[in-house]
């Protein structure tokens, strides 16, 4: 579970599953040898039809029945589905974990890939919110699945991506419409808690990812919505709408994600194990973080566990150069394999009462950028430092530094930028990031991710708050925690061709996140 390209391309799934008696449709029973070998199934449902279509959309998945499960002696499931262009997993070695420890398993196409009919909507509330909807149903029929009540399934989600984006969207639009989920436990894998924010920060497309995104399953997608996706991912801006053909891309992604529901004032009352790669430079770690802050409920966060680890969608950093590393360190000293076991043994304490010895509950462990696991309760901004010189940009110019402390420090968690600005030409942009060094000439960018500041017309002196990626970092002696400034960025390639011109900082203070001894 923890390949990038695996969450990504192929098939971190969903699992969730229908029955015949809904929708018509018959399961096709894979024979299987053996007493202790799971019963497969392959079957499609209905769901609701395209924009501009009257016909029912299908969505296929596959079931996984542990060997002895039955209406005698019912088990909790798992749903579970693939990343961005992928599709579901049919092959039961996937699941052993699961199967072997009496869970099933329902992996399914998302609406727009596999074998599932229809455009991909990226996670829409009236499109795959309602087939989700009527996977959670037709679980609740399934006769050899454990249930807690009248259609009330004992579930659990797991899943990376766009296989972790769905899980917000079954447990949001189940609340949005009774109040409540029938979802026991989750576990959100690298995915995003607000999608604009995750693919274009500041309005700024991160192109690299969008290109490829669109290549992998912007084919999939409405023809309006994959045409301005890619327009997108050349021009580095988002089109609004004007041009013939495109739509405004920022207003359809805003439904995308956790942030749109807690706008509603909904939060999720689940215990999760939400899993974020700090090195991840598309779906940040501050996304992960925010989900955690902003979108379960206080008793929630008490019972769940926050994983940062060094890996997931991570395209390496050049221009700046980022400090590249890989690894889970907190999962291994919380006593799994990898967070994928880890989640394994969360599931089996959640669905079926198990003490597995999992601990961490209630608090945040972030790997840092050297393999260490730090463990916090708060990621807030603890500790304010001023920063004596000032910090600017000049286009086609190189990454600029400024130091904001020596060493020995810790930081972890979400950090932010008080300044002043000034620019002389509408539409100006830079990035910035923390950075650790001996020196202005050998610092480098903390866990390979920089943000944007962009200011849509000319100011001088205008105070901003600038928030900085979320990153966890052990500053030693001898070395210097940055600020830096670049005017481009590899993941932003496209925005190279864009008119910008000079951002200067001035009377800048960094507000750090601190570790105390």
């Amino acid at each position: 579970m923890n390949s990038t390209w695996k969450n990504l391309c192929a098939g971190i799934i969903l699992v969730g599953l229908s029955t015949s008696f809904l929708f018509g449709g018959k399961g096709l029973a894979v024979a299987v040898s053996g007493d202790d070998s799971p019963s497969i199934t392959n079957e499609c449902l209905s769901s609701v039809p395209e924009r501009v279509s009257s016909t029912p959309v299908r969505i296929c998945y596959t079931a996984f029945q542990p060997a002895g499960a039955d209406a005698v002696h019912p088990v909790p499931v798992v749903l579970q589905s693939h990343g961005w262009g992928g599709a579901r997993v049919k092959d039961p070695a996937y699941f052993t974990d699961y199967l072997d420890e009496g869970i099933g398993v329902i992996s399914f196409d998302q609406r727009g890939h596999g074998e599932s009919g229809g455009s991909a909507h990226l996670q829409d509330p009236d499109f795959e919110g309602q087939d989700l909807q009527r996977l959670l149903l037709a679980v609740s029929a399934l006769p050899w699945v454990q249930l807690d009540g009248p259609s009330d399934p004992r579930v659990g989600t797991i899943g990376g991506s766009y296989g972790g984006s769905y899980q917000f969207l079954a447990a949001f639009e189940q609340i949005r419409a009774t109040g409540s989920t029938v979802i026991d436990a989750m576990a959100p894998d690298s995915t995003w808690y607000d999608l604009n924010e995750s693919l274009a920060p500041a309005g700024l497309v991160r192109t690299r990812w969008a290109t490829l995104l669109g290549v992998l399953g912007g084919i999939n997608m409405e023809p309006a919505a994959g045409a301005s996706f890619l327009l997108g991912s050349t021009t580095g801006k988002w089109p609004d709408g004007s041009i013939p053909g495109t739509i405004d891309m920022q207003a359809y992604a805003a439904r995308s994600g956790a942030a749109w529901q807690v706008q509603h004032g909904l939060q999720i009352d689940v215990p999760m194990v939400i899993v974020s790669g700090a090195t991840d430079n598309l779906f940040p770690l501050q996304q992960g973080l925010q989900a955690w802050d902003k979108a379960l409920t206080d008793k929630a966060r008490r019972n769940s566990i926050f994983i940062g680890f060094n890996g997931g969608h991570a395209m390496p950093a050049v221009r700046p150069m980022g400090i590249g590393v890989t690894g889970d360190p907190c999962s291994t000293m919380l006593g799994s394999d990898g967070y994928g076991k880890l989640v394994v043994r969360f599931m089996l304490q959640e669905l079926k009462g198990v003490d597995t010895g999992l601990s961490g509950f209630g608090k945040i462990h972030l790997a840092t950028a050297a393999g260490r696991c730090q463990t916090v309760k708060s990621i807030t901004p603890s500790v304010t430092m001023p920063v004596s010189a000032g910090l600017g940009t000049q286009l086609g110019g190189s990454a600029q530094v400024v130091k904001i402390a020596d060493g020995p420090l810790t930081i972890a968690g979400r950090s932010t930028v008080h300044a002043s600005v000034t620019t002389v030409i509408p539409d100006s942009f830079a990035f910035y990031a923390l950075a650790v060094g001996t020196s202005v000439l050998d610092a480098k960018i903390v866990q390979n991710n920089m943000l944007p500041l962009r200011e849509r017309r000319v100011v001088t002196g205008e105070v901003r708050d600038l928030e900085l990626p979320s990153v966890a970092v052990d500053v030693p002696a001898g070395q210097s925690l940055f600020l830096m400034a670049s005017p481009n960025q590899d993941i932003f390639t496209g925005t190279s061709t864009l008119l910008t011109g000079p951002v200067e900082l001035c009377n800048i203070s960094v507000s750090l996140p601190v570790v105390a001894d």
